[in-house]
């Protein structure tokens, strides 16, 4: 089941890309270009480019490109189908399902997120108004949640009856307990899942409530967290409560800070400091991290990082190369959480974050900061324990950086420091450290690492944990994690050059020139094959759509860029080095002739093109001549002197 064709490209033309991408990063226009920071990844030198006029993207720096679906499946974490919804819903498009009989889970999902944006409206009224909710208002005042958070939040307030909200709702059974909003008991009534609790409503990267995190108030009964349970719409391992409300800031800022409640969010928020996100009940996933790298690069722990750290430390490493991420751990004060600091010690909570340092600087901290050092011993201890934190890295240069480090600061050799990390580094493969089994600790960011020289369960597996990096990271990094020389050069020159100045012609303004050539005037089969898209085409997404996926990278890249050239100038140039490549083909080919005959043959077509490309350049009846040149130039007996319908430099056929 997917959406129309006709749909989809309606939606498209009816995006305008360039507000589009504005709600991300900034934009100028340069020439018939608008460029800005790429929103894809860190960068201080714009190379995010846009072209307004075919809706296209392409970034320099990480190779990011598409169009406004594409951008908004990547920056909103959709899929294809949702991201036209998106996208529909703000040109006021109603899109059509191709099989609309088999639409039937697509309405489902729908009836849920309305169940569940219902009931979310009626606990922030309750909140708002309900005599029963007095002590909840005056619980989130104490904790300084004023009244323009609890509406700007859509905080709300499950009251005490079992079935106040089914009773409100009168929803079926079936969607009631799709939506996690609570179950059927024996009886066959209807009971909410949450009741005697101020509610945390969670929404997508959308902003369309999904579930809901739920804290009972001081003395009340039960856990005191409680969350919707897993539903066709809500998982809690790709959830982050308050992305929709922090994306934005996040992506200005290039960094966003990852807490573990609720409250703690609203205090950052209270604060001004708007790029917090909160995991909803678990530890932070792959998943999780999969999703913020999208918006930002750099990930700002504001918990307890010990707790987050040493079993998980291989893990958040293996996070860091995978997905280009880096993580780095905002100290608090002991006992206190981004709430407390909120509300006692505000500039303290902003200084913890400005501070922030990478994970492994932390942890290699935290080892240094116990115990005297004043005996050799001392020293010595301390070192080995620092040596067994840097080896869990992956990088050495890391390693080696964080060697010296210790060994500046406990006075010793560098050389001595760099061994214990090593032998450290050693043992883990063995799958022990310090006589513990690394892969049995529990790991409270994710899943337990997995023992030294093993593959993690899902490693090599699609989906979301342990598989392929997703297609934006793929591009930014290159098979093998990284653009080598090599491919670097091959991907200058194929943007460079008479042929790609033809194909950049060719997308920003095909009606002046895709009738003048012909694939045989291409030496690069990449470039041969992006003609033929556009040719073939006409329409730069079809074409990128219908291209392999090298030609229909460099379309993406020519897309964005601009060119003064003068379109009759590069056919006849691109011709006339076409037919210097021939000439070197049959002058070769005339040294190896079976025979005399051959050899004259040869040399008659050799004299034909010259003679074509003299008149070319002198200007004697030049479209004559290029016609001339161009059936030369074809390979095939039916094609040579055969040039129908070849486009003059005035725009007529010749």
């Amino acid at each position: 089941m997917g959406i129309l064709d006709e749909d989809v490209a309606a939606v498209r033309d009816a995006t305008d890309l360039v507000a589009l991408v504005s709600q991300y990063t900034s934009l100028r226009k340069v020439g018939r270009r608008w460029v800005g920071l790429c929103p894809f990844h860190a960068e201080k030198t714009p190379s995010f480019s846009v072209n307004a006029e075919r809706g296209l993207y392409y970034c320099f720096g990480c190779h990011a490109a598409g169009d406004a679906i594409t951008f908004v499946r990547e920056t909103e974490h959709l899929d294809f189908a949702e991201a036209v919804e998106s996208l529909a819903r703000r040109a006021g498009i109603r899109v059509r399902r191709t099989h609309e009989r088999s639409d039937a889970s697509q309405r489902r999902k729908q009836m849920l997120l309305d169940a569940v944006a219902k009931a979310a409206e009626w606990y922030h009224q309750r909140l708002l108004s309900a005599p029963d909710a007095g002590k909840a208002r005056a619980y989130l005042r104490s904790r300084g949640i004023d009244g323009d958070l609890v509406r700007e939040f859509r905080l709300g307030w499950a009251p005490e009856g079992w079935d106040e909200l089914a009773r409100a709702l009168g929803l079926s059974d079936a969607v009631f307990q799709g939506a996690g909003l609570g179950f059927v008991n024996s009886a066959g009534r209807q009971v909410d899942a949450f009741r005697g609790r101020i509610v945390f409503p969670i929404c997508d990267v959308q902003g369309r409530p999904v579930g809901f995190g739920a804290r009972s108030l001081p003395g009340g009964g039960g856990p005191k967290y409680k969350n919707t349970a897993e539903t066709a719409i809500y998982q809690k391992g790709r959830a982050l409560y308050g992305l929709d409300k922090a994306k934005e800031e996040i992506v200005r800022s290039g960094e966003v800070v990852v807490c573990e409640g609720y409250t703690d969010v609203l205090g950052f928020a209270r604060i001004g400091m708007r790029r917090a996100v909160a995991t909803c009940g678990t530890a932070l996933t792959e998943e999780h991290v999969r999703l913020l790298r999208r918006f930002a690069g750099r990930i700002v722990l504001a918990f307890d990082a010990d707790e987050a750290g040493r079993a998980a430390a291989e893990r958040v490493y293996e996070w860091e190369q995978r997905h280009g991420v880096e993580f780095a751990v905002a100290v608090l004060p002991e006992g206190k959480d981004p709430a407390d600091l909120a509300r006692e010690d505000p500039d303290a909570l902003l200084d913890a974050v400005a501070r922030a340092a990478p994970l492994l600087g932390h942890l290699v901290d935290r080892v240094l900061g116990e115990g005297a050092r004043v005996t050799p011993e001392a020293r010595a201890r301390l070192a080995a324990r620092a040596a067994e934190v840097i080896a869990e890295h992956p990088d050495p240069i890391v390693r080696d950086q964080y060697a010296l480090n210790v060994a500046a600061r406990l006075e010793l050799e560098p050389e001595r420091v760099r061994e214990l990390a090593e032998r450290a580094r050693k043992a883990r493969k063995k799958g022990t450290r310090g006589g513990v089994v690394a892969a049995d600790e529990p790991s409270a960011v994710g899943t337990p690492a997995p023992a030294a020289g093993k593959p993690a369960p899902d490693a090599g597996k699609p989906g979301p944990v342990g598989g392929e990096p997703d297609e934006a990271v793929r591009s930014a990094k290159g098979s093998g994690g990284g653009v080598g020389a090599r491919a670097a050069a091959d991907e200058a020159s194929s943007a460079s050059g008479p042929e790609a100045e033809a194909l950049r012609i060719a997308v920003t303004r095909p009606e002046e020139i895709v009738d003048l050539l012909d694939e045989c005037l291409f030496r690069s089969e990449l470039h041969a094959a992006a003609f033929r898209a556009i040719r073939d085409t006409r329409d730069i997404h079809e074409a990128i759509q219908s291209a392999d996926p090298g030609a229909a990278e460099l379309l993406r890249r020519l897309a964005v860029e601009d060119s003064t050239a003068e379109a009759w100038d590069v056919a006849k140039r691109l011709a006339d080095e076409a037919g210097n490549r021939e000439i070197s083909v049959l002058e070769n080919k005339a040294r190896h002739a079976a025979d005399e005959r051959e050899a004259l043959e040869i040399s008659h077509r050799v004299r034909s093109i010259k003679l074509a490309q003299q008149r070319l350049r002198d200007g004697d009846e030049e479209a004559d001549a290029y016609v001339q040149l161009l059936g030369l130039l074809r390979r095939t007996p039916e094609q040579a002197w055969s040039a129908g319908g070849v486009v003059s430099r005035s725009g007529g056929t010749v």
